[in-house]
């Protein structure tokens, strides 16, 4: 049973509002990724994937990635839209973060842009910033939409939603 959506108010954005299949757009605001009280990834050139009852994921340039922060990468899912996933454990300033990145190295032609982009869990990371604005993780474990103040939803990810 599909949810009741929340209306946005003015400035504000609905995940119901989003596309299925899911849209690829780039980032006008700085994206950051702390970890360890250290930012382990920070870009002006980063991309968001929008799908319906989904907040957006967010895609770093692999070269605006720290080096050395991404362990080996490891097989992971395939993606209906975006292809095969490639999962990364994470490490900063002394924190590691297993399984808490993924990238798409030979992505679909409709996200061919992201291709080796590398995306952050915001669950395991101290901080996940869109501007100046600290993200919430999407419910659930399975997801890694970031949560701004400026979405509503309700938002797919927790329990009784993967029927959505």
């Amino acid at each position: 049973m599909r949810p009741i959506p929340v209306r946005p108010c003015p400035g504000q954005e609905s995940v119901w509002d989003y596309p299925r299949p899911p849209r690829l757009e780039p980032v006008p605001e700085r994206l950051t990724v702390i970890l360890g009280g250290r930012t382990i990834a920070a870009t002006a050139a980063g991309f968001r994937v929008l799908e319906t009852s989904h907040p957006p994921t967010y895609y770093f340039p692999p070269g605006d990635v720290a080096d050395g922060v991404l362990g080996a990468p490891r097989r992971a899912g395939i993606c209906e839209w975006k292809g095969r996933a490639v999962l990364f454990d994470v490490a900063g300033g002394g924190v590691e973060a297993p399984g808490a990145a993924w990238a798409y190295p030979d992505p679909t032609p409709a996200f061919r842009a992201i291709a080796g982009y590398v995306a952050f869990y915001p669950a395991p990371m101290e901080a996940c910033l869109v501007g100046e604005t600290r993200a919430e993780p999407q419910p659930g474990g399975f997801y890694g939409g970031w949560i701004t103040p400026d979405l509503v939803g309700p938002f797919k990810g927790g329990p009784g939603t993967m029927g959505w």
